[in-house]
Parts: C-alpha cells; sequence; structure tokens
C-alpha cells in the first residue's frame, strides 16, 4: 500500500475511533442525570476530536441514535398515548383516558422549552457556551437534585400527573437550556420537589424529551442545510457514533429504569460535584478550553 494511502486509513481509522468514544459518551451520559451536552464537549476536547464532530449538525445526529432508543424502549407508552390522544378527537369518551391526557401534557410540558429556546437562542448558543458555566451547573444543579432526592415525599405517580404538574416539569426541562444541567437532571430535580416517586419522575422525563430533541435536532439539521455543516460530515464515523449511542442508550436506560426502582440518585449527585470539580480544574490547568467544543 503506498505510504499516501496508508496515510489515509491510518487518518480515517483514527476518526472513526474518535466517533466511537463520542457515540459511547452520548449513549452512556444522555439519561442519566448528569448532562450529556457536557460530557460530549469535554470528551471532545480531551481526544482531540476533528472541528466537524463539534459541530451542530454532529451533535443532532448521534442524539437522534440516543432519542431513537428512548422511544424503542418506549414504545408500547408511546403508541398508546399518540393512538389514544388522536381517537379522542372522534370519541370523546377517550377524551378523560389517562392516555390522552397524558399526551396532552407533553405537548404542554415541551412549550417552555421551545419557546425559551427561541427567545434566548443567541444567548444559549453564545455566552451560555462555557465551561465555566458547564462546571459551575454540574456542581449547583447537583446540589439541588440531591435536596429534592433528600427531601422530595413519593406520594405521587406517573398515572396521576396533573396540568399544573406537567407545565412544571417544562419549566424545569427548560433549563437544560443551561449546559451542564441536563435535561433529565432538570426534569427529574423538578419531580422529585413536586413530589413523584424516583420511576415515575424518571418516565415522564424521557418521555418529556422525546419531542423536545428530535425538534432541537431537526432544527440544527435545518440550520446546516443552509451552510456547510453537513457537507463536512465524514458519512461512516458519523453512522459509527450514531449506532454506538443508539446501543449504549438503549442499555443504560433499560439498567437506569430498574435501578430506580430501589435506588437513589446519589451516585449521580457524587459523581456531578466531582466531575464539576475536576472541569475547573482543568480550566485553571490549562487543559480545557472555556470554549472549545461547545
Amino acid at each position: 500500500m503506498p505510504p499516501s494511502e496508508m496515510r489515509h486509513a491510518y487518518h480515517e481509522s483514527v476518526q472513526i475511533l474518535t466517533a466511537l468514544i463520542l457515540g459511547i459518551v452520548q449513549g452512556l451520559t444522555e439519561y442519566l442525570p448528569i448532562s450529556s451536552s457536557a460530557h460530549v464537549a469535554i470528551a471532545s476536547q480531551l481526544i482531540h476530536a476533528p472541528a466537524y464532530m463539534t459541530g451542530a449538525a454532529f451533535t443532532a445526529i448521534i442524539q437522534f441514535g440516543t432519542e431513537a432508543a428512548i422511544i424503542l424502549y418506549f414504545w408500547s407508552d408511546i403508541r398508546a398515548i399518540i393512538g389514544t390522544w388522536f381517537r379522542a378527537f372522534t370519541h370523546p369518551e377517550l377524551r378523560s383516558d389517562t392516555r390522552t391526557r397524558l399526551g396532552w401534557l407533553i405537548i404542554i410540558g415541551t412549550l417552555p422549552v421551545a419557546v425559551l429556546g427561541l427567545v434566548f437562542n443567541h444567548l444559549i448558543e453564545g455566552q451560555l457556551r462555557n465551561m465555566y458555566i458547564v462546571a459551575t451547573a454540574l456542581i449547583v444543579f447537583g446540589l439541588f437534585l440531591g435536596a429534592a432526592d433528600r427531601w422530595g415525599s413519593t406520594r405521587k405517580r406517573f398515572e396521576k400527573i396533573t396540568w399544573r404538574d406537567g407545565l412544571l416539569f417544562g419549566l424545569w426541562q427548560a433549563l437544560a437550556l443551561i449546559p451542564g444541567v441536563s435535561r433529565s437532571g432538570g426534569t427529574i430535580t423538578g419531580g422529585r420537589i413536586m413530589g413523584y416517586d424516583r420511576p415515575s419522575a424518571a418516565r415522564f422525563s424521557f418521555l418529556l424529551a422525546i419531542p423536545a430533541v428530535i425538534a432541537s435536532g431537526g432544527y440544527e439539521l435545518v440550520k446546516s442545510l443552509s451552510g456547510s455543516g453537513l457537507h463536512d460530515l465524514a458519512p461512516i464515523p458519523t453512522a459509527v457514533s450514531t449506532l454506538a449511542a443508539f446501543l449504549v442508550g438503549l442499555f443504560v436506560i433499560a439498567k437506569l429504569m430498574k435501578y430506580l426502582d430501589h435506588g437513589s440518585f446519589r451516585p449521580f449527585i457524587i459523581y456531578r460535584i466531582v466531575a464539576g470539580m475536576l472541569v475547573f480544574v482543568g480550566l485553571f490547568a490549562g487543559v480545557l478550553d472555556p470554549i472549545a467544543g461547545l
């Protein structure tokens, strides 16, 4: 093999390995209350990922991998909610059905993140995309989650979510627009404060995230179509990363839901605080760039 071809093969294999690592990180952290966006950004810096792997198009595509995992895992719930919600328009007796109400609650709960995301788009993609903010959010919202999990009651269940609580869940989800908060971390924290048990708070959090992540991912892809974002993507590494995010995400969500039947969020709280401190150390030591990779 000529030297030029060997260099090309080596470069391609390094990109595939880098993409695989980022896909695994995305899958591991998307559903845990520890902020996947923060971890992917940090990992991108530490492994010196190529520029396109830190862009919006690549991030949006691998997020579709983890969303496919959550859709597959909760498919029976999703199918029942969507089917009953649509049938309720022609069958009045279904309008009081729990599944119809959950459909409306997911729609209502998605509104805050959609509205705030559009209104504060420049701030979110500008000043907030800073590693110092990420580190602070990891620690501060880890403490919030700890307090909510420690003192929150467990009197409410998934099937009994009220209209008011559905909107409040949405407001808590909107906090994830701040890098480092975590979409699941924000909504689960809110759910525990409102008195929902851990499995119920997590279950509604994941269902609520589906339209928000699909919409935001679609928005980023549409923006990329008007530029060169999609053209810069390497097809094979991107596909490898997306598949890894899907498979790892499916494994993690299954294990997490089983764990929450009896376990607490304490391990994730400790992890967030330690991770936030390590990010600060990395920033002060010059290992991490405050604005790169976000």
